[in-house]
């Protein structure tokens, strides 16, 4: 029965997920396409938007696609993990905690999720069962988290400064 609980768990998370990068990439399910989706990282300062734009749709799509297949395990956790986290730092937590508010709940119920199924592994509903693939353990794991916190911390540092607004001067 754990198998099939993590099949349904990867299956649900990984299409989500790969949803939300067919969102960014080609524009489906009324999303923004690259275009649109450069100009909103652009507009959350991360410099240079078109390539860091690039890598969080196909961090979501290629992502969501390994982890519903059960594919590579855990590098399409790592993937949507790095996602998710600059997703919370940029856009989510100013909002506060619930997605109502545009807050972060949602992303860190998924975070959770793949952080959890990299942990436990695919199960034996998944690709890398059938094909006999297991990537080193831990250390997979542990080098891929390493590159995930390394990649988030570029990514936020190439962040422009938020512009100053200004302020008159009190009169008393």
């Amino acid at each position: 029965m754990a198998a099939f609980g993590l099949l349904i768990l990867r299956v649900v998370v990984g299409l989500i997920l790969a949803g939300h990068g067919a969102q960014k990439l080609f524009g489906w399910w009324g999303g923004p396409g690259m275009e649109g989706w450069a100009q909103m990282v652009a507009k959350l300062r991360i410099r240079p938007a078109q390539p860091w734009a690039w890598v969080a749709a196909l961090a979501e799509f290629g992502g969501g696609i390994l982890l519903a297949l059960g594919f590579l395990s855990p590098l399409g956790n790592l993937a949507i993990a790095g996602s998710m986290l600059v997703a919370i730092v940029t856009v989510h937590l100013p909002r506060g905690f619930w997605v109502t508010k545009g807050g972060y709940e949602f992303n860190l119920a998924l975070l959770a999720a793949v952080a959890a199924l990299a942990l436990t592994g695919p199960g034996a509903y998944s690709l890398d069962a059938a094909l006999r693939i297991q990537l080193p353990e831990p250390l997979t794991l542990l080098v891929g988290t390493v590159l995930l916190i390394v990649g988030v911390a570029v990514t936020l540092a190439t962040r422009s400064p938020q512009a100053q607004t200004e302020t008159k001067p009190q009169t008393t």
